[in-house]
């Protein structure tokens, strides 16, 4: 009997947890489907407009979404995401800080400006909640232990991590919200301008700390 039951709460158990990959796989394709439909229609993209890009029916899109703030909320996750997987490879490289700071500007750039309606609509907040407050949390973790683990090789206090990381962040979400609207200057020549400020400001920050960038392009700490 206790046999009968283990294998029957293991297929049950089984049957939820292929419930579970089946509904994130679902949201995930009518996360794409929304913003498929933000790209074409603007950040004002309905969900009538959303439910007919993924091909469903209203209640069948609020099946897998509570109301619309929770879909936006999924879209800013997945916005969040893109730039994490962009950034990665850039700030896990070899290369001197300086030219990871550059690229991972230029990646940024480039991925909000494939999609702006999208960047809009987060940034504008049309719901009550923030669609970004999760992502912002997600980018700005991502900096921080990047940060953070740079800083702790060269047997620095590490503690300053996640508060930079955070003003990063704002500091690109302004920037790229001012660019995207106002596009008064190239891409690059935006990007050139953020990459400098970031690094010069990484720079001084580490001077104080008695660390230098060599001729190599790699952060130093200078014996004392």
């Amino acid at each position: 009997m206790r046999d009968g039951v283990k294998d029957l709460v293991s297929s049950e158990d089984g049957r939820a947890s292929r419930w579970d990959e089946h509904r994130e796989a679902r949201r995930a394709e009518l996360v794409e489907a929304a913003v498929a439909a933000i790209d074409e229609h603007g950040p004002g993209a309905s969900i009538a407009q959303v439910s007919a890009s993924a091909g469903v029916s209203r209640p069948v899109l609020y099946r897998y979404f509570a109301d619309k703030d929770d879909l936006y909320r999924a879209v800013g996750a997945w916005g969040a995401q893109q730039v994490i997987d962009g950034l990665l490879p850039v700030l896990l490289t070899d290369t001197p800080i300086r030219e990871r700071v550059e690229k991972g500007c230029e990646v940024y750039l480039r991925l909000i400006a494939a999609h702006p309606h999208v960047f809009f609509l987060l940034v504008e907040h049309p719901t009550t909640d923030d669609p970004l407050a999760d992502g912002k949390e997600m980018v700005a973790a991502t900096i921080a232990r990047t940060l953070g683990d740079v800083l702790r090789d060269l047997g620095l206090d590490a503690a300053g991590a996640e508060p930079w990381a955070h003003g990063l962040v704002g500091l690109g979400l302004s920037t790229g919200e001012w660019w995207l609207r106002r596009r008064t200057m190239s891409r690059a020549a935006v990007s050139r301008y953020l990459s400098s400020f970031v690094w010069h400001a990484f720079e001084g920050i580490a001077s104080e700390h008695g660390v230098v960038v060599d001729r190599q392009g790699k952060l130093r700490l200078v014996a004392e």
